[in-house]
C-alpha cells in the first residue's frame, strides 16, 4: 500500500498540521515506509498461535477482601486539627 500526495495531505488534514511541499515528500516518504513494513508484517505464519494480550505470563494476583475494623470516630476527631459534626472542616477554597 502506498499513499499519494492527495492521501498525505487529507492525513495531515485531519492531524490539524500544515504541510509545506518538501514536508508532503519528507513525511509521505517516511509514512510509506511504516505501511510497508506493516504490511511485510503479513508475511509472518500466526497459524497455530494463540491470542494473547500480554507476551509474558504475568496474571493478576488479587487477595481476598478481608473485613476489617475501621477507626472509631473518635480516634479520627482526635487526629484531625479541625473535626466538627462527624466531618472534616477545611478553609474554603474560591
Amino acid at each position: 500500500m502506498s499513499l499519494g500526495e492527495k492521501e498525505i495531505l487529507h492525513v495531515a488534514r485531519l492531524s490539524a498540521l500544515e504541510l509545506s511541499a518538501d514536508e508532503v515528500r519528507e513525511y509521505g516518504k517516511d509514512l510509506n515506509d511504516i505501511l510497508e513494513f506493516v504490511d511485510s508484517l503479513n508475511a509472518v505464519s500466526i497459524h497455530g498461535v494463540p491470542p494473547t494480550s500480554h507476551v509474558h505470563g504475568v496474571v493478576n494476583e488479587f487477595r481476598d477482601d478481608v473485613l476489617k475494623d475501621s477507626l472509631s470516630v473518635e480516634d479520627v476527631a482526635r487526629n484531625a486539627p479541625d473535626f466538627k459534626g462527624g466531618g472534616f472542616r477545611v478553609p474554603k477554597v474560591i
